[in-house]
C-alpha cells in the first residue's frame, strides 16, 4: 500500500539546475575567481552532489593551489554561502516554474491524505527558498519531512538521505516511492529500497536509470501529456498521460 511519495528538488521540482549554474558563476566572479562553468562542464560537475563538494571537486583537476592554502575549506565553505544567497534571490524573483505536473500532483496527493516528504542534497536554505517561490501557495504542512544536505554527512548516491526520511516518516521503504531525475538520485532511492520514478530533465538526459520504475518525460498535464521515455506503465493503466494518485499506485502495486 502507498503511504507516501518523496520528491527530489533539483531538477525533479523545478529546472533549478540552470539557476544553481548562473549562481555559481556570478559568485566566482564576485570573488574575482577566473572560472567559469559552461553547461557542458556543470552537467559533468553535477555527478558530484552538494555543492560545497562540488566546488572542492572542481578545484582538485582545475585549481589545486587554491586547496593547498589553509583556509582552503573555509574559503569553499564562504563561496557556497554567497552563491546559495545568490540562488535564493533567483528563486525569489519568481522566475523559476515548477516542473510539468509538479504542483498539480502534490497538490492531489495532499488532499488524498498520501504524506509528502523531501529528500535532497542541497541545503534547507535552497529548499525553503524554492518551496517559498517556485511553489508558494502550498499549505505550510504540505511537506511533513524536509530532509537536506545538513541531514546526510554522505551525499547522494549514498542512500543516507532517503534512510533519513524514512526513519522520521516512521515507515518502511516497501510503502513508499521516490520520484528522481538523476542517476544519482536513483541509485540512492534503490539503496534505500524504494521504487523509484524518473522524470528526466535536460541535465539528466541520457543518464542510465537502471532500477526504476519508468522514465518519463515529466509528469505530465491533461493538456500536455508526458512521454514513456523507458519501462511501461503499470497493467490496466490508462493512457491519459499525466501521473496523478492512481497511477502512482498501480506502478507501487507492481513491486510488491
Amino acid at each position: 500500500m502507498l503511504e507516501a511519495v518523496i520528491f527530489d528538488v533539483d531538477g525533479t521540482l523545478a529546472n533549478t539546475e540552470e539557476a544553481h549554474r548562473q549562481a555559481f558563476n556570478a559568485t566566482f566572479q564576485e570573488f574575482g575567481l577566473p572560472w567559469d562553468w559552461d553547461p557542458a562542464l556543470y552537467r559533468r560537475l553535477l555527478a558530484v552532489a552538494g555543492g560545497r563538494e562540488r566546488i572542492h571537486h572542481y578545484c582538485q583537476s582545475a585549481a589545486p593551489q587554491w586547496l593547498e592554502a589553509p583556509d582552503a575549506e573555509a574559503r569553499i565553505a564562504a563561496l557556497h554561502r554567497r552563491k546559495t544567497e545568490r540562488y535564493a534571490e533567483m528563486v525569489a524573483s519568481g522566475s523559476i516554474a515548477p516542473r510539468p505536473g509538479v504542483r498539480r500532483l502534490i497538490e492531489e496527493l495532499h488532499g488524498a491524505g498520501i504524506r509528502l516528504a523531501i529528500a535532497t542534497t542541497t541545503s534547507l536554505a535552497n529548499v525553503a527558498s524554492l518551496l517559498e517561490g517556485s511553489l508558494r501557495g502550498l499549505p505550510g504542512d504540505t511537506f511533513e519531512v524536509i530532509g537536506a544536505g545538513e541531514h546526510a554527512a554522505d551525499k547522494k548516491p549514498s542512500p543516507a538521505i532517503y534512510e533519513w526520511v524514512l526513519a522520521r516518516l516512521a515507515l518502511p521503504a516497501e510503502r513508499c516511492l521516490a520520484i528522481e531525475d538523476s542517476q544519482n538520485g536513483v541509485r540512492a532511492a534503490r539503496g534505500a529500497d524504494l521504487a523509484t520514478l524518473v522524470t528526466e530533465s535536460c541535465w539528466s538526459r541520457g543518464d542510465d536509470f537502471s532500477g526504476s520504475l519508468a522514465v518519463l518525460s515529466d509528469l505530465g498535464e491533461p493538456d500536455a501529456p508526458f512521454r514513456l521515455l523507458a519501462g511501461t506503465l503499470p497493467g490496466g493503466a490508462d493512457a491519459r498521460g499525466w501521473v496523478d494518485r492512481d497511477l502512482l499506485t498501480r506502478w507501487h502495486a507492481s513491486t510488491a
